[in-house]
């Protein structure tokens, strides 16, 4: 048997150790990634027994970060994310700014730090995980929604950012009192090595997107296609995961780009491929395993000592990652006109710290700006608002409910006057009567309105995303923002005239309330709406919710229908 087997000891100890408190922690109702936490406590070297390779682990969370992100890629178009660009661009920049003055505050002015320590710490604490809010969406099923696609647009807008500040923080550690590394030694002035950094830094990101754009988006679909067809599965297999890991690699060595922007970015352009379903699915094994081992490794890093030593700072950290960073999102939500749920969702979605804030510290620490102790403060808060993410969640619902019965304020803020939540006066009333109201303008919605547009039939669109219902009115079709499942939305929409309720939006927890009010409103109404499995189908038309419509049922439909219309042919 070989000496050297750390990386097969640190796998085995990882995901045993994960596997089992990932069982107790579930059988005692909490998350499991609580279990995968502690995990990594017990093995990391702050406990006493045995010791896993805190480096190892670290690379192979980095693994786990690139598959993720990789397969949120596949289901992320570029469109999606454009389309969310209004609110997540100027949103992720306020909301970075506003955390890191939060941190830059307790840690100068309570604690006594230096001006770089300050900054260097309340950065780290502004920029959320990518992989922890990821989990929570898909647990939730809300991914794909308009919610899901603020959030994660939200957070790749971070991640850019991040990217920027890691390669021009050691440039300017001089001036913030740090050690100045090699590279800037040799400049003579600092401004001007800054700006040429910046600029140089910009330039590799844009020609990086640019090169996905233009290249990737014909290379990886004709990659794709050509190694489906040998027809071997494992050879399909080994293209995703050599392509993601390899894009995610080269993107960080040649372009300075993270891994996990990489594999994001790699994974969009598949998407262009027919058999992009395919390889989310067969990626899907591995993307699991290895996000287990990214927080086991986080666990590892964490030292429960600071929990004694410094109760209330850690308590001043957690309390900016979890509020602070949740209320400065929510109020920069609003303020783009987004119901209280959208607010809701990415305020949560925000209110976490993980990969980005670990990588801030350890290089903060290493250029002399970040004591040992900011940087085990930073781990503690990351440990307990991972932990806490999942409760933050939960209370979206019951939180929104209480909100709406007991402040006032919260109810202006959804009943205020807002232009893009009514019709035009300018609409045809004549399209207002037996029209299609279509719920959801997503990949689904678009194809139905455009077929209705051919055959001419009215329809009135009714879509959470502004810009979306912006473009919309801009070509003259009726279109009204909001969520449905508020009855103010519906009857905007003139549900009580309609003659048919598509629901195609991919976010069917809400379904059943918007059936309900259109049946109350237009008991006559006829209701489809989308399913994504069996069970849901199934239940839904137990429920006589409507008809229920399942991608793979209607897909094998439409392919039998195409053979038997050929037979017949032939036949004939």
């Amino acid at each position: 048997m070989p000496h050297d087997i750390n990386l097969i000891t640190t796998i085995a100890a990882g995901l045993g150790l994960a596997m089992i408190m990932g069982f107790i922690a579930s059988r005692l109702r909490m998350p499991p990634l609580v279990g995968y936490l502690v995990a990594g406590i017990i093995i990391g070297p702050s406990t006493p027994g045995y010791v896993a390779d805190v480096a190892l682990a670290g690379q192979l969370a980095e693994i786990g970060v690139m598959l993720l992100m990789f397969g949120v890629g596949l289901h992320f178009s570029m469109d999606d994310l454009l389309a969310v660009k209004r609110i997540a661009v100027p949103g992720a920049i306020v909301q970075i700014a506003v955390a890191t003055a939060m941190g830059m505050g307790v840690a100068i002015w309570l604690w006594d730090w230096s001006l770089g320590a300050g900054l260097v710490f309340g950065l780290a604490l502004s920029v959320a995980s990518t992989v922890v809010l990821l989990r929570a969406l898909e647990a939730r099923g809300v991914l794909d929604s308009v919610n899901g696609q603020i959030a994660v647009g939200w957070l790749v807008v971070e991640d850019l950012i991040m990217v920027l500040v890691l390669v021009l923080l050691p440039p300017m550690a001089g001036l913030l009192g740090g050690k100045v590394d090699d590279a800037a030694q040799g400049a003579a002035a600092a401004g001007t090595s800054v700006w040429l950094t910046i600029g140089i830094t910009l330039a590799k990101v844009a020609a990086f997107i640019g090169l996905m754009l233009v290249v990737g988006r014909k290379v990886f679909p004709m990659l794709l296609w050509q190694v489906a067809r040998t027809g071997s599965r494992e050879l399909f297999t080994l293209c995703v995961v050599a392509a993601a890991v390899g894009v995610a690699y080269g993107s960080a060595k040649l372009f300075d780009v993270s891994f996990a922007l990489g594999a994001f970015f790699a994974g969009m352009m598949m998407r262009e491929s027919e058999y992009s379903h395919r390889a989310a699915d067969e990626s899907l094994p591995l993307r699991d395993a290895f996000a287990v081992l990214f927080f086991v490794s986080v666990g590892m890093l964490f030292d429960p000592q600071v929990l004694l030593d410094e109760p209330l700072k850690v308590l001043a950290v957690a309390a900016i990652i979890i509020v602070g960073k949740t209320v400065a999102a929510m109020a920069l939500v609003l303020a783009f006109r987004y119901p209280l749920n959208t607010a809701l969702t990415v305020g949560a979605s925000l209110a976490q710290i993980g990969e980005f804030s670990f990588i801030l510290a350890g290089l903060g620490v290493a250029l002399g700006l970040l004591p040992v102790e900011g940087q085990s403060l930073i781990l503690a808060g990351a440990l307990i608002s991972i932990a806490l993410n999942s409760v933050v969640f939960s209370a979206i619902s019951p939180l929104q409910n209480w909100l709406r019965k007991h402040s006032e304020l919260a109810r202006k803020l959804e009943a205020r006057t807002d232009p893009l939540a009514e019709l035009p006066m300018s609409t045809d009333q004549a399209q207002l009567t037996g029209q299609v109201v279509l719920v959801g303008y997503g990949r689904v919605g678009r194809r139905i309105a455009r077929a209705l547009r051919e055959q001419k039939v009215a329809y009135v669109v009714a879509e959470q995303n502004r810009e979306v219902v912006e473009r919309l009115r801009g070509r003259g079709v009726a279109a009204v923002c909001g969520d449905a499942a508020d009855p103010a939305v519906l009857i905007q929409a003139h549900i009580h005239r309609a003659g048919t309720l598509v629901i195609a939006t991919p976010d069917t927890l809400k379904v059943r309330k918007m059936v309900e009010t259109a049946r109350t409103l237009n008991p006559g109404v006829e209701i489809l709406v989308r399913s994504h499995n069996e069970e849901e189908a199934e239940l839904l038309s137990k429920e006589n919710i409507g008809t229920v419509f399942l991608g793979e049922e209607q897909l094998a439909l439409g392919m039998a229908r195409h053979i038997l219309a050929r037979h017949g042919d032939s036949k004939g």
